[in-house]
């Protein structure tokens, strides 16, 4: 499977924001869409960097409240590894796991393209097992 089955079911609609906002408009960005994290672009097509809730808190445990009025850039990853629609799901799962990585943006010829989250691959696993549980049930009843 190719992170572009993904993106093909889940569609490739990516929440941004800009480098420039609050920490605390990144909070109600991310409330609002229910993620856990954004890709920082100043123009909605360039990954600039990828924030998450896991450095909003590492931040306000480290500086304190005054983290949420600096600009969402201060606390964000600048070096973002990005994956193509063309990679395989299982590199990516590793990649994940090795990097510790919960969201992984996908562009192409430098243009965002989506986000495969976590989620995203465990959902795919559970899709997986559940159709092969049903084709062994049917082959067990007899119905293949």
């Amino acid at each position: 499977m190719r992170i572009s089955d993904i993106l093909r079911v889940k569609g490739g609609q990516v929440v941004t924001v800009n480098p420039d906002a609050t920490t605390e408009r990144l909070l109600s960005v991310l409330a609002e869409h229910r993620i856990g994290a954004a890709v920082v672009s100043r123009d909605g097509v360039v990954v600039d960097g990828i924030v998450s809730e896991r450095d909003v808190v590492r931040a306000l445990a480290a500086r304190g409240a005054t983290v949420l009025t600096e600009p969402v850039s201060a606390i964000a990853t600048a070096q973002v590894r990005t994956v193509t629609p063309d990679a395989r799901l299982e590199d990516v799962e590793r990649l994940m796991t090795e990097r510790r990585f919960r969201h992984v943006p996908v562009v192409v010829d430098g243009v965002l393209r989506g986000v495969v989250s976590i989620g995203d691959v465990v959902k795919n696993r559970i899709d997986e097992l559940e159709t092969e549980r049903s084709e062994l049930a049917g082959y067990i009843t007899g119905e293949r």
